[in-house]
């Protein structure tokens, strides 16, 4: 699937206050998905010794999903499509591998 397809595809199930002019929601719905992916590794760690069985990779899927839907619509409230804004993350990426400069921190690397 594309992702500019989904992206539209997904914005027809947008149920939230304020649909088109709300980017509130959707950080915060991104935030919440993002912190239930990584509490689900969390567990992965404490109690599988850092195997992720078939079962937990499933649930961390769906989980990716919700960040994915989440995404989608953040990037629909502020007018990009999602390809625009992976296309301007991998020149982000590629100038900063190119630079050697993919480690550290900070937005001007």
């Amino acid at each position: 699937m594309e992702m500019n397809s989904y992206q539209h595809a997904a914005r027809k199930t947008a149920a939230y206050p304020d649909v088109g002019c709300n980017p509130v929601y959707p950080t915060l719905g991104l935030t919440g998905e993002a912190g239930e992916v990584a509490d689900k590794v969390k567990k992965v760690i404490r109690d599988r010794e850092g195997v992720f069985d078939a079962g937990t990779r499933e649930a961390i899927k769906l989980e990716l999903g919700d960040v994915l839907w989440y995404v989608a619509q953040l990037s629909s409230e502020l007018g990009y499509d999602l390809e625009e804004v992976a296309e301007a993350n991998l020149q982000k990426l590629s100038s900063r591998a190119a630079r050697g400069r993919i480690g550290g921190s900070g937005d001007q690397r």
